[in-house]
């Protein structure tokens, strides 16, 4: 019969060795090395230090060295922290003292039974559990009832079960005695990483030096010293499970490099980022690592006039949209390749974009967001609309063909109020069986639906372009 040996407290060590593997939808993999101490027979051994926001289904443990040597007979979690609300929560009924300091100074002892905790756990109809504030209430000893009494609180005892760090508490059978080296591993809410970048232009707006930078945020209620970090890219399927509240509040600490930090590999169909040094990963923090570094950077402007990029499948009709006055919008766009001194797979974040004026100082262009973005694809930033570059769109004729083919004639004329050359790109949409029967300008279909006019204008230059276009449903 294998013996038992229960009440006895055994600790694993603190872990020796950490890796996370953070991922974009709020969660991470722990892995961790420990040594478990442990004794012939079923037993009890805790783990401290475990997130609290840890997935315990998600909990694996192995032997570094001896796959036989223990069996996981039960696991539970506990993370029923001490605190001062706990505390007088689980203490309701029990004995409680105040020491009151009196206006003379004198220290009173008061003590009675505990009737009422201030703060109390409600849930409505439906569940939702909410801490609402009740008040304390005390029965004194003399038989006295005292309503919010205030003095230096004191119990006689921690409640039972009550644990100042969140553990995993394992109930194991092990063939024999002594330390035993683990590798244990599970998934933990309340981490998250994003990616932000800095692009500085030149002041002709044609080069620019590159700054991309991680931010990762630690709210998962536990520190990991010295750990191996990576971040993984992509979108990981989760099913649908409930999940441990996320914490908040988080300071900020900010661990800038002077080079790129990250090696970057393709995992499957994702790709992972492996931060070459160890780094201590704090509960309730904001760190910032180097993500990746390019100077020299060449990029090209983009002044877009598309009336109808907000309009979906429009099936023309007696109404004209998409017309009136139109403010082009401004794109910047970089190739991300090694010609180009990128060309790293770069995760999806914020591009914050500056140019250099003609006194020297660095201004905002403007900012957008970019999606998981390969090597080798070009990456479109929409930082504004111009000031200087304005259109008017009219439809000029609309026929009816038949009860399904319509004949349309379209002006878009382009003002160039600048003092300097510039470089207009339209981009007319249509949908349905369409053929272009007359035009004023040089064009081009991009796809079925978008047709193409680039137009050079020199400063201060005014241009139409007309073209008619019949469409069949």
């Amino acid at each position: 019969m294998t013996p038992i040996t229960l009440g006895v407290a055994l600790l694993a060590s603190a872990a020796t060795k950490s890796e996370l593997t953070v991922y974009n939808d709020g969660f991470a993999l722990v892995k961790e090395q420990r040594t478990l101490p442990l004794k012939q027979g079923v037993h009890e051994i805790t783990v401290e230090d475990v997130a609290q926001q840890i997935e315990a289904n998600s909990v694996s443990v192995r032997s570094l060295n001896d796959a036989g040597a223990f069996t996981v007979l039960e696991q539970a979690y506990r993370f029923d922290l001490v605190s001062v609300q706990a505390i007088l929560a689980k203490a309701v009924g029990g004995r409680i003292h105040f020491n009151q300091v009196m206006a003379n100074g004198e220290i009173r002892r008061v003590s009675g039974t505990l009737m009422s905790a201030p703060n109390a756990i409600v849930s409505d109809a439906n569940g939702n559990q909410t801490q609402v504030y009740n008040g304390m209430v005390v029965r004194t000893d003399d038989g006295r009832i005292l309503l919010n009494p205030t003095g230096t609180v004191e119990v006689d005892s921690i409640p039972e079960g009550m644990i100042s760090k969140p553990s995993l508490v394992w109930l194991l059978d092990s063939a024999k005695t002594g330390d035993q080296p683990i590798e244990m591993s599970y998934l933990s809410r309340g981490f998250s990483w994003k990616s932000d970048y800095v692009l500085n232009l030149d002041q002709a707006g044609t080069t620019g030096d590159l700054k991309g930078w991680v931010t990762m945020t630690n709210n998962s209620g536990t520190a990991f010293k010295d750990a191996k970090l990576k971040l993984l890219a992509g979108e990981v399927n989760r099913a649908p499970v409930q999940r441990f509240a996320a914490r908040g509040g988080a300071m900020m600490n900010m661990a800038k490099a002077s080079a790129p930090q990250m090696a970057e590999e393709q995992f499957g169909d994702y790709h992972l980022y492996t931060l070459d040094r160890p780094a201590t990963v704090n509960n309730n923090e904001i760190k910032q690592l180097s993500l990746t570094e390019a100077s020299g950077v060449k990029v090209t402007k983009m002044l877009l006039i598309d009336a109808m990029a907000d309009y979906g499948t429009w099936y023309p009709q007696e109404g004209a949209v998409g017309v009136g006055n139109i403010k082009p919008v401004v794109y910047i766009q970089l190739a991300n390749t090694k010609e180009n001194q990128m060309g790293m797979p770069l995760p999806a974040g914020t591009f914050k974009v500056f140019q250099r004026s003609k006194s020297g100082s660095l201004e905002m262009l403007g900012e957008d967001a970019i999606t998981h973005t390969p090597r080798n694809e070009t990456i479109k930033l929409k930082v504004g609309k111009a000031f200087d570059v304005v259109a008017d769109r009219k439809r000029l004729t609309y026929t009816r063909l038949s009860d399904r083919a319509f004949r349309e004639t379209f002006e878009i004329e382009v003002r160039n109020r600048k003092e300097t050359p510039e470089t207009v790109t339209v981009w007319e949409r249509h949908w349905g069986d369409h053929k272009v029967t007359n035009s004023n300008a040089e064009s081009k279909w991009l796809d079925s639906n978008t047709l193409q006019f680039v137009l050079t204008m020199a400063p201060n230059e005014v241009k139409k372009v007309t073209y008619t276009i019949e469409t069949r449903w």
